[in-house]
């Protein structure tokens, strides 16, 4: 497990989670199985703990254990397998969003700047869109859509008209063929971290990371149990945006509604005042808990 993936601010989250022995949790990013383990100490007899990861590589680091049951869908899903699994409502929530150390670490699975391999970035594997797909079928306005708001690229218009004019001499099939084709598109000195945001906006649109994230988020309010605790860290300012907005408003956008009584209607109430960040001995033993923010919230 710790070789497929450190978890991140292990402590915080449990301690977010304020676990009773006797409930029912639930770990919706399982990847390495880290935070779940962690979770299955806390629990009692009566305790359960069900776990989601779309991933089959994840599949690797099960748990067995009667309290444990594994739900192998995106966590979009969330609602229903809770009720399939007889699980509902629940007493706590936890969700690592992002990438796994295992999935950058992986060549082939082509989300790493690092390595050469096929334009992949599907986190779950028996999807149909890839990269490859986006990058040589979507039109110029969708590739403009794409790095600009997902990437938060400057230069996102003339990068997506790069790109279309380079796929009709040929096919962009590798990371290699791609950082090629844009090199003249990258600011000088700051190669990597326009890397990096290319293939954040790549990668959102294969696993529609954002639009599950609105979905989870809205069942997860209906899924706890009042009182029950919502446990969410995030690794850029998108995810966090949604996360932030969704706790103090009960929406994505826009201001919080109010009942009849003037008083806010929304589902959540942040416990952590502002989002949590990792410490600095933690950033130096695990550079992936440099950009982690957690957020915590109660079910009133």
């Amino acid at each position: 497990m710790s070789e497929y993936h450190v978890p991140v601010m292990l402590a915080e989250c449990i301690e977010g989670l304020n676990i009773d022995p006797d409930g029912t949790y639930v770990d919706v990013t399982f990847g390495g199985g880290g935070h779940s383990r962690e979770i299955m100490k806390h629990l009692g007899p009566n305790g359960r703990l069900i776990a989601f990861d779309q991933d089959a590589d994840a599949q690797r680091n099960l748990i067995d254990d009667e309290r444990f049951v594994f739900v192998d869908q995106n966590f979009r899903y969330l609602k229903n397998f809770c009720r399939l699994h007889d699980a509902m409502p629940v007493n706590g929530i936890l969700a690592d969003l992002g990438v796994s150390s295992h999935q950058f670490d992986e060549a082939e699975r082509g989300f790493s700047i690092r390595f050469d391999a096929e334009l992949d970035m599907r986190m779950n594997q028996l999807s149909d869109l890839t990269a490859k797909q986006v990058v040589n079928t979507y039109a110029v306005a969708d590739l403009h859509r794409i790095f600009g708001i997902y990437g938060e690229i400057q230069n996102a218009k003339s990068l997506a008209e790069t790109i279309a004019t380079a796929r009709l001499n040929a096919p962009i099939t590798t990371i290699a063929d791609l950082k090629n084709m844009i090199s003249n598109r990258i600011p000088k000195g700051k190669e990597n971290k326009y890397l990096a945001q290319v293939f954040q906006a790549l990668r959102i649109e294969v696993n529609q990371e954002l639009e599950a994230l609105k979905d989870f988020l809205m069942q997860s309010a209906e899924v706890l149990a009042p009182g029950g605790r919502l446990v969410v860290m995030s690794y850029h300012s998108l995810e966090d945006r949604l996360v932030k907005n969704f706790i103090a408003k009960g929406k994505f956008s826009g201001e919080v509604e109010k009942d009849l009584y003037g008083n806010d209607n929304k589902p959540l109430d942040a416990v952590s005042r502002g989002a949590i960040t990792a410490s600095a001995e933690e950033i130096v033993n695990n550079n992936r808990a440099r950009s982690a923010k957690l957020r915590i919230a109660v079910k009133k």
